[in-house]
């Protein structure tokens, strides 16, 4: 783990992560060109960002290397009304991130790849003012501002093989580092596992380091069509001792299982059709898959104590790329999912919406745009731009009189990326 903490923190010396989540704290894609065309990128070697997709895919890729960085906006709002504590309305203020992301490919020979790719996750990242009206006290009854800030780094060493002409398999170890706060909570002072009484609010920032691995296969099997399938353990990581108050199991925190299944067409010279099945297991993760209640009784931080009740989440994307001539490439895609919160008047998801105000991932649906313009030198300019439609969950609040919450979240992003090649 030393080696990890090493090799972490000179690239965190370079690199600062923010909030990249739209389907729950995954990025709606990873790589300019993925994010394009909706994330679509389990069959695509036109970039350096296999480790966050498919790991097999760098033996077609090349030499290259790939920068980008994408500036993230995610909008939300939340409401309590009915209740003691019943707002009109609390939108969250840090509404804009700077996301970098980086990619290394290098042909050894003809078969075998070598390279790393270094990417973000996160967007627990909430920030809601007190009500001056209500003595400064917010929306969860706390004081002061509320909110949380989860950011997540991951680097990708990968390595990749051509098993035969057309088809490659590849993996990518995976090394983490995750540093997160919580504020406002003061509310839920009195309702943690006995030995943390205060473990769960303004304690400031706590880090942690975790690792899993990514496996991949890509194979072209025929002239217009490549398949391709990853998988991607659980990252498990050291637990945030500061907040073993508020996560269950005393502070654990995961990155959860996930896999991604693809195909694409070249139907035309200039056209390509790209599709992707993406799978999140998040209720393997249980301070966040867990469910509020009955589970609130256990006390938080307990290991069956509350989550955020988060669902696994399948997302379909779809992409279609278009070159336009030597220079312009034009992308466009689309993808949807359900979003891993459910609203409930208090039968089994209930109070989710509550404890979700600190992270409201709730957006469904993205629409993407996209460009690649080749230079003289060969060397790459690509632009991206996402709109995730809004979206609104509501829910009872538990406890006597304590009204409907209502979440909602909407975002915008503008990402841009050079590549050399």
């Amino acid at each position: 783990m030393k080696l990890s903490r090493i090799v972490l923190g000179l690239a965190l010396a370079g690199l600062s992560f923010g909030a990249n989540a739209t389907n729950g704290y995954f990025g709606h894609g990873y790589g300019m060109k993925a994010k394009g065309m909706a994330g679509v990128a389990t069959t695509s070697t036109d970039d350096a960002f296999f480790g966050a997709n498919n790991p097999a895919a760098a033996a077609f890729v090349g030499d290259r290397v790939d920068l980008g960085v994408d500036l993230f906006s995610p909008i939300r709002e939340a409401t309590n009304l009915g209740g003691a504590l019943s707002f009109a309305s609390a939108e969250s203020n840090s509404n804009y991130f700077l996301v970098p992301e980086f990619g290394y490919n290098h042909m050894m020979n003809s078969n075998l790849a070598l390279g790393v790719t270094v990417y973000g996750n996160g967007g627990m990242n909430s920030d809601y003012p007190g009500n001056s009206s209500f003595g400064n006290t917010n929306i969860l009854g706390g004081t002061g501002s509320l909110g949380v800030d989860l950011m997540q780094l991951i680097i990708a060493p990968t390595a990749a093989y051509k098993v035969a002409p057309n088809h490659s398999i590849g993996i990518s170890p995976l090394l983490g580092y995750q540093r997160f706060r919580a504020e406002g909570l003061q509310g839920f002072a009195g309702f943690q596992i006995p030995g943390t009484p205060s473990m769960a609010s303004n304690l400031g920032y706590d880090d942690s380091f975790g690792y899993g691995v990514r496996v991949g296969y890509l194979g072209k099997i025929t002239p217009t069509v490549t398949i391709g399938a990853a998988y991607a353990s659980k990252m498990n990581f050291e637990k945030f001792n500061k907040y073993a108050g508020l996560f269950a199991g005393g502070g654990e925190f995961d990155i959860p299982e996930n896999y991604n299944l693809g195909v694409s067409w070249q139907a035309t010279p200039q056209v390509k059709l790209a599709l992707d099945y993406q799978r999140i297991n998040y209720s393997d993760v249980n301070s966040v898959g867990n469910p509020v209640f009955p589970n609130f009784f256990s006390g938080l931080g307990a290991a069956n104590g509350p989550g955020f009740g988060w669902d696994d989440m399948n997302v379909w994307k779809l992409g279609m790329e278009y070159k336009y001539n030597k220079a312009w490439t034009l992308r466009a895609g689309y993808s949807h999912t359900d979003s891993p919160i459910k609203g409930d008047m208090c039968g089994p998801d209930c109070g989710e919406v509550m404890f979700n105000i600190l992270a409201p991932a709730v957006v469904e649906d993205h629409i993407t745009l996209g460009f690649t313009y080749t230079l003289a030198s060969g060397n790459e300019l690509t632009v991206a731009y996402m709109h995730a439609l809004k979206n609104d969950v509501s829910g009872l609040r538990p406890g006597f009189g304590a009204g409907i919450d209502t979440i909602q979240m909407y975002q915008n992003s503008l990402g841009v990326q050079y590549s050399w090649k």
